[in-house]
């Protein structure tokens, strides 16, 4: 693709680097953008710088934050003893959505695959094992995509953790094997977690 300008060239590389943006995408939304306010495009990029320099991880949860707690974990009428256990951000959004769900989240930052080089320790594992082991934890839901990765993942979180005397939950299988939870509705996904079985049931199937 031959650009007019170096400009616009390297703010398509930029924008194309992106997930799911191509090369074309990435020059359509370029030139709209030259199309706009320069106070508008200004905000725009200050958006994500002040993202990156000031955006903050829960202390408890690991979820992104503007505070060093969430308001999740810090909301007095949350469940403290009931853990909803996440893949990431997105994940914990969809199951906010559903508004079935009252307790807080433990967000691993990714998922056990040996195929990708990502094992146990590269997410947040111990973490987890340190809370249950703390006490006052009553139940811990498995809430991960039921992908080969999301189902090595719940097998290792519960042999760490089937000792602990904590009830281990998994979300009921109406969501079809292989589906991404971010991209489940929420009347399904919000079903899933009411109708939540103990994780032992879905080893006998």
């Amino acid at each position: 693709m031959n650009f007019p300008s170096k400009l616009i060239e390297n703010a398509v590389n930029q924008l194309s680097s992106l997930p799911g943006i191509g090369k074309k995408t990435a020059l359509r939304l370029v030139l709209h953008m030259l199309k706009q306010d320069k106070n508008n495009i200004n905000q725009f990029g200050n958006s994500f710088i002040d993202l990156v320099e000031n955006i903050n991880y829960c202390m408890n949860c690991y979820s992104v934050s503007d505070n060093k707690m969430c308001e999740i974990c810090s909301n007095p009428k949350r469940d403290q003893k009931t853990i909803c256990v996440v893949e990431d951000i997105r994940v914990m959004m969809a199951v906010e959505n559903t508004h079935q769900f009252k307790g807080v989240y433990h967000v691993l930052g990714g998922l056990i695959s040996p195929m990708d080089g990502i094992g146990p320790t590269d997410i947040k594992v111990e973490e987890l094992v340190q809370k249950v082991e703390n006490g006052n934890i009553q139940e811990i839901i498995f809430t991960l995509s039921t992908t080969m990765e999301g189902d090595t993942t719940n097998f290792y979180l519960f042999r760490r953790l089937k000792d602990s005397g904590v009830k281990i939950s998994s979300i009921a299988r109406g969501i079809s094997i292989g589906d991404e939870l971010e991209y489940t509705d929420e009347i399904t996904l919000g079903t899933a977690i009411i109708s939540r079985l103990p994780y032992e049931n879905s080893l006998s199937k």
